[in-house]
């Protein structure tokens, strides 16, 4: 064919897409501008496209210029989102930046990239052309569906879709916003139920937004940080006593399947009530009707006046799934930078890989060891490095975070769990034959640990828990003979009833989380063996009416435990004398 054109002289052919043919002096300023701004003389083709009345568009490259009356509007119309973005969200004020933004506009002809879909299914999409994009930007396609760029190569970029993939389809048209994904964020997504994109499912209304911070930010550098040195009590006791969690530690719960991981997260949310905690919970693949009654039950509890919950439910596509916890965390990091402390609970990341193991997959992406791609530990390890206890300088805030991983059999050698395990602070790991016989929360002593340590936990804890934790790993050890010899002398009986006695101890009702006054009384009469002479049946009873029996007798002991995190000999005297007088009570009755 005599008129077709070499792959270079195509290159180097701008074309003009309108309904009739431009003059030769228009041809004669477009190609003007086409030379000034690219430095390269290009051929201009008319190509007639009877839609485009009035205006044209003019490609040069991938590069789009849309000087439509629809291309025109677009460009008003993102410059009121912008004025939005930036306004308070007061009606006068919106009105305000409205009025000075539309005086000020003036309709510019703007490079946009465009390219075309080539490929759809499942959620990925596929784009020839858009040389410029860059990883994590939103790409927003002609049916108004928005996706982000999560693969790029030398032929084509891979997008994941924000919404269905019905109205995307090959041929169909996406262009570049130049933004990266993000997610609106303000102190009225308090007590609100949202989705992965920051917008209201639970049917309250509209959220008023006070800024915008993008769903993948860096983490905060080691000079932005301090040492992480106040507790986050968690108000379970085996936790608190024996592996504490600071303010801007990232610890794991982990264990099998329904024992009780989120069960110590949402208990660890009640106990927040009161002392200045905004808590976010994020819902990564799990039935929408737990996620309602989470809600219902938090509400119930006056919890969700500082909680945010983010669902993405497993109805919701991978590419949600996906994206969650990333704009989860920066709703946190909008009130750590206020200097607010932030508890942050990923339910759960396993769910969260396996969602990114099917992206990646269809984005054709090499697996490795259990199908999971080789990035899929710099997954969990840029999400959880943005929890921190930022340094006096940047306001003090702080994240906390709880990730909990589910695993198989108690396999804790799996890729997820021993990649997020390396990544954080510490594990509580929850066993499943101590669930199952009775102790409850089911922390295994041996296999958890928190690396922070006593750094986050106060001066009264410290010096109640004793040698609690060493205690508790001899019984275990010891309980094993009991399988061989009822034989025991008396020294070995008394030691297996002390530990028995201190497993009853740390059984704990779900929902209800003990104060640290509540925690240091009942760890002083344990580490002073008051409660050896107890049946194990009865531990529970004997622990809450102590307890109910102390706000009587000692009220300024409990006052300062829990306002100075302080335990004075003296105070500890007083504790164990009103412990003695509770028991010869009890004791009395009993008889």
């Amino acid at each position: 064919m005599e008129n077709s054109k070499t792959p270079e002289e195509k290159e180097l052919t701008a074309y003009i897409f309108c309904a009739e043919e431009p003059s030769d002096t228009q041809k004669t300023r477009l190609k003007a501008f086409i030379a000034k701004k690219y430095e390269k003389k290009y051929e201009l083709e008319w190509i007639e496209t009877k839609t485009l009345t009035p205006g044209f568009k003019l490609q040069v490259g991938y590069d789009v210029y849309d000087w439509t009356r629809a291309g025109r509007f677009r460009q008003l119309k993102d410059l009121m989102e912008e004025a939005r973005a930036m306004s308070t969200g007061e009606p006068e004020d919106l009105i305000t930046l409205y009025k000075t933004s539309i005086a000020d506009w003036h309709a510019t002809l703007v490079a946009e990239e465009d390219g075309e879909v080539v490929s759809v299914g499942d959620g990925i999409v596929h784009i020839e052309g858009l040389p410029g994009a860059t990883y994590g930007e939103v790409i927003l396609f002609e049916s108004g569906v928005k996706g982000m760029v999560q693969d790029l190569k030398e032929d084509d970029i891979g997008v994941i879709l924000f919404g269905g993939d019905d109205d995307v389809v090959v041929g169909s048209r996406a262009r570049r916003t130049k933004k990266t994904a993000g997610i609106p964020v303000g102190d009225a997504y308090l007590g609100r139920i949202v989705n992965a994109l920051g917008e209201p499912i639970d049917n309250k209304g509209p959220i008023k937004n006070e800024g915008y911070r993008v769903v993948e930010s860096p983490a905060p550098t080691i000079i932005d940080r301090q040492p992480v040195n106040r507790p986050m009590n968690t108000g379970i006791l085996s936790i608190d006593s024996m592996f504490p969690i600071g303010r801007g530690q990232r610890e794991l719960i982990i264990g099998d399947r329904q024992t009780g991981k989120t069960t110590i997260a949402t208990d660890t949310i009640l106990n927040q009530k009161g002392k200045g905690v905004i808590c976010v919970y994020v819902a990564i693949g799990q039935k929408a009707s737990s996620v309602a009654q989470l809600a219902h039950m938090l509400a119930e509890k006056g919890a969700m006046e500082y909680t945010i919950i983010v669902s993405a439910s497993a109805s919701e596509p991978a590419s949600v799934q996906y994206i969650a916890p990333y704009a989860a965390t920066s709703l946190a990091e909008y009130f750590m930078h206020k200097g607010d402390d932030v508890l942050i609970v990923y339910d759960d990341l396993s769910k969260h890989a396996i969602a990114y193991r099917s992206l990646s997959l269809l984005l054709e992406r090499s697996p490795g060891r259990e199908a999971y791609p080789g990035d899929v530990f710099y997954l969990h390890s840029r999400l959880l490095e943005r929890s921190a206890h930022l340094s006096d300088e940047l306001g003090g805030g702080s994240i906390t975070a709880l990730p909990i991983v589910e695993t198989q059999a108690g396999d804790v050698s799996a890729y997820i769990p021993t990649n997020i395990i390396s990544i954080t602070d510490g594990q509580i790991f929850l066993e499943s034959s101590l669930f199952y016989s009775g102790q409850r929360p089911a922390v295994n002593v041996g296999l958890s640990v928190s690396r922070v340590g006593g750094a986050a936990q106060t001066k009264a804890m410290k010096k109640a828990t004793g040698t609690l934790r060493l205690d508790l790993a001899q019984f275990r050890e010891m309980e094993i003979f009991l399988q061989f010899s009822n034989d025991l002398d008396e020294p070995t009986r008394e030691k297996l009833n002390y530990g028995q006695g201190l497993m009853r101890l740390l059984r704990q009702r779900q929902e209800n989380p003990f104060s640290e006054s509540d925690q240091v009384i009942i760890l002083v009469c344990a580490m002073d063996k008051l409660f050896l002479s107890t049946p194990l049946e009865e531990i529970s009873d004997v622990r809450e009416n102590l307890l109910e029996y102390m706000e009587e007798e000692i009220p300024d002991v409990i006052m300062r435990i829990n306002s100075e995190g302080m335990l004075s000999d003296e105070d500890r005297e007083k504790i164990r004398s009103a412990a003695e007088k509770y028991q010869q009570k009890y004791l009395s009755k009993a008889d």
